[in-house]
């Protein structure tokens, strides 16, 4: 194809990052760029997807402070990138896209701390917004689950794509902190607001086909291989039914006999994500056969409904999350990262209630009483 040379034009630079440094911008968060391919499978010459990666597995891809940090910048060079089609955000392994903030660092150094929590909440708000905000269209490849904070950022992006074993949900009010990092916002305006109440509040991990019925992902794929052939998630009702009360149960946990089985399968199973890559460059593929700034401009305006949501609400709810560091969020996070299997990762809510109820102060004793395990 003719195409008119730039021969002789520098373009003026507008990246944060120097271009050679966008794929060593952490250890932890990669920046990579991966050819676009056209309908018929063939590399579009000069052109590309932008693969942002949290690489953070053995703690589920939580997010530490300079993962933040790194998560920004990256957004920041494929929003400029001239050359680049659409985002893919995404993390390692099989196991988990995010779990939400790092609880070992907000236990061991934010905790107690609402000042620094408060600089670490501008860093999380950059970081929302700079997937608000990207000039590109974003996919969340959802590798595994997405809870907590790894679900307000997903749910920031404009199409999720999830293989079927993930879960989804908040972590909040179990945990010590309320989930106004961006699911309080986006929620109501993605599955009404009764829905956003029972994930909000409750903490209720739900499957992949549940949170497609419900309207936050764009698509699922299966994962589990079984004597080599893909199979649907068997721990959760993949048909389309309901029960005797007329209650949609797609995506529902199985029960008894059936769980059990589902159980066998997932023993004798390997995990392959072969079909949501697939699946994930067939929608990069889609938006590449668009007109490039009309295309820009429809999602600008499609996510007009979050990003409101989102900007009349961040400032107070950082300041909240960070005052709340001093009581609840204290508590939760130490419980969690303190916690283990015998005595779970929960503080003794009815104790909490007990004593609040009583006039307890938040001391350092009190907050101690509450752990897993503690003598009463």
């Amino acid at each position: 194809m003719d195409v008119p040379a730039n021969e002789g034009f520098d373009f003026q630079p507008h990246d944060l990052v120097p271009e050679k440094a966008r794929e060593q911008i952490s250890d932890k968060v990669s920046y990579e760029l991966r050819p676009a391919k056209g309908p018929d499978g063939s590399i579009a010459d000069g052109l590309y997807n932008a693969w942002i990666t949290l690489n953070n597995p053995t703690q589920f891809n939580s997010y530490t402070t300079d993962m933040v940090k790194s998560v920004i910048l990256a957004f920041r060079a494929a929003s400029n990138a001239r050359d680049v089609n659409a985002v893919v955000f995404t993390a390692a392994g099989d196991k988990a896209f995010c779990t939400g903030g790092n609880t070992k660092e907000y236990a061991e150094y934010y905790a107690g701390r609402p000042q620094e929590y408060r600089q670490y909440m501008r860093l999380f708000n950059d970081m929302v917004s700079a997937i608000l905000g990207c000039d590109k269209p974003v996919i969340c490849r959802v590798n595994g689950m997405r809870i907590g904070g790894g679900q307000e950022i997903g749910m920031a992006c404009d199409f999720s794509v999830a293989q079927d074993l993930a879960r989804f949900g908040q972590a909040g009010p179990k945990h010590g902190s309320a989930p106004v990092g961006g699911s309080t916002d986006f929620l109501p305006v993605m599955i009404g607001c009764e829905q956003a109440m029972v994930s909000g509040v409750l903490c209720e991990p739900f499957s992949a086909h549940k949170a497609c019925r419900m309207g936050i992902l764009t698509d699922i794929v299966p994962a589990l291989k079984v004597d080599g052939e893909f199979i649907a998630n068997p721990m959760v009702e993949t048909a389309r039914m309901t029960d005797e009360w007329g209650r949609i149960i797609h995506g529902e946990p199985k029960t008894g006999d059936e769980l059990a089985a589902g159980k066998a399968q997932m023993a004798k199973g390997e995990v392959d994500l072969s079909r949501l890559d697939e699946k994930v460059e067939e929608l990069c593929t889609k938006l590449l056969m668009t007109f490039p700034d009309c295309t820009t401009k429809t999602v600008e305006e499609l996510r007009k409904p979050k990003l409101q949501a989102w900007n009349a609400n961040k400032e107070n709810s950082r300041a909240w999350l960070s005052l709340n560091m001093m009581t609840e969020a204290r508590a939760g996070f130490r419980a969690f990262n303190e916690g283990d299997k015998e005595h779970g990762r929960e503080v003794d809510f009815i104790a909490l209630r007990q004593s609040l109820a009583m006039g307890a102060r938040w001391t350092g004793r009190f907050t101690n009483s509450l752990m897993p395990g503690a003598e009463k």
